[in-house]
């Protein structure tokens, strides 16, 4: 790729924006943009990448986020927080040890359930809130990067969201749902 491997490995805060030559004549999002291991151990900051990387994009990510358009094998592996956003395919083993964060993946080809490690996260439909979260980073991704595929989501935004899912660690959305219950159970007795 134009970047090769450890792209933004600890970034800790700032951007960092890549993205293929102005004039070049193929897609981005079927391209190798940056090497392995990008976004390696990141704790603030945010990565925008117009195309694909290899294997172990986001690794240890505890608090940067990250828009790409397509990653290798162990992608957001043992990831404990940030946000990532995949505009395109997953290699296998995604999401292995993640116990934070969340991963928002475009998912028109249904395929990732199968490269997923769900031992420790739920793939689930978007909500509201989640919805407008990712509307807004694809949004930066497309104004920074110009991205094909960023533009073609935005441009159908209603019916392409639905192609998107939420990759969220099981223990972190019991801790959410206690909290949201503790929350009601407040409310109704006051």
């Amino acid at each position: 790729g134009d970047a090769n491997d450890y792209v933004a490995k600890g970034l800790s805060g700032g951007k960092v924006i890549i993205y293929p030559p102005k004039n070049s004549t193929f897609k981005a999002q079927n391209e190798i943009i940056a090497g392995n291991v990008c976004g390696y151990g990141a704790t603030s900051g945010e990565l925008y990448l117009s195309g694909c990387v290899s294997e172990r994009f986001c690794v240890r990510n505890s608090g940067a986020t990250s828009v790409v358009e397509g990653v290798g094998d162990h992608g957001c592996e043992y990831m404990t927080g940030g946000i990532v956003v995949i505009l395109g395919e997953v290699g296998r083993n995604f999401a292995a040890g993640m116990s934070g964060g969340v991963a928002y993946v475009y998912n028109p080809n249904k395929t990732l359930e199968l490269m997923c490690n769900l031992s420790m996260v739920d793939i689930d439909p978007m909500d509201i809130e989640a919805e407008k979260e990712l509307h807004k980073f694809v949004s930066n991704h497309t104004k920074y990067t110009d991205s094909d595929i960023g533009n073609k989501i935005l441009e159908g935004w209603d019916l392409e969201v639905k192609n998107f899912v939420k990759v969220m660690p099981k223990e972190i959305k019991m801790v959410l749902a206690n909290i949201a219950k503790k929350k009601e159970i407040a409310k109704s007795t006051a």
